[in-house]
């Protein structure tokens, strides 16, 4: 299987659970690896044909603005089903969400999670 790679994209987002964060939007990092066929896509050079990694992008950035969960493990798993949800062609994701800045002494904290679309919602 091939992998769809979307790096280091930043977006702000409520995420965590001191009462500064539940109010205040923080930078959000994600990476993500899309598992899926990209051989449909290259033989024919048409994007009907490839998973759309703009639309993906998209629709990861709309999830982390428009919720608020306190965990980032919430939050990865959730992003975790919008790829998912976003193209039935990606069949496995890698996914990790961390929070610069949020410890004193660390560059980030996060979490990296992977799942198969075969083994249901997280």
């Amino acid at each position: 299987m091939d992998r769809i790679v979307i790096k280091n994209l930043l977006v702000r987002g409520i995420v965590g659970i001191k009462p500064d964060e539940r109010e205040n939007a923080q930078d959000v990092l994600v990476n993500a690896t899309l598992w899926a066929d990209t051989r449909p896509a290259a033989a024919s050079d048409d994007i009907a044909d490839a998973v759309n990694y703009r639309t993906v992008t998209k629709a990861l950035i709309a999830h982390i603005t428009g919720g608020a969960p306190f965990l980032v493990e919430r939050l990865a798993a959730e992003l975790v089903e919008v790829c998912f949800a976003t193209d039935p062609r990606i069949t496995e994701v890698e996914l990790s969400v961390e929070k610069p800045g949020a410890l004193r002494h660390a560059e980030s904290v996060g979490v990296v999670t992977r799942r198969r679309r075969d083994e249901g919602s997280s």
